[in-house]
């Protein structure tokens, strides 16, 4: 499969790329901070495997708000 540049895309395809990625950037930087303002007590697990878990695409951000607070 050939690799698209980035000039080969469309407005729109672009458009969606630089929206996927605001998201995803977004959940990552509101779950790290969340991580490290809330006290170790309100953490299920550990702060440094929820921070590392957070980096992978969607899906660690999602699964620290989804399980990793207590509430």
């Amino acid at each position: 499969m050939a690799k698209t540049r980035w000039s080969e895309l469309s407005d729109r395809e672009k458009t969606v790329v630089l929206t996927v990625g605001s998201v995803q950037i977004s959940l990552l930087l509101m779950a790290l901070a969340d991580i490290y303002r809330r006290p170790v007590e309100e953490i299920r697990g550990n702060k440094w495997a929820w921070t590392a878990i957070s980096f992978v695409n969607f899906v660690g951000p999602i699964s620290y708000f989804a399980f990793g607070r207590r509430r």
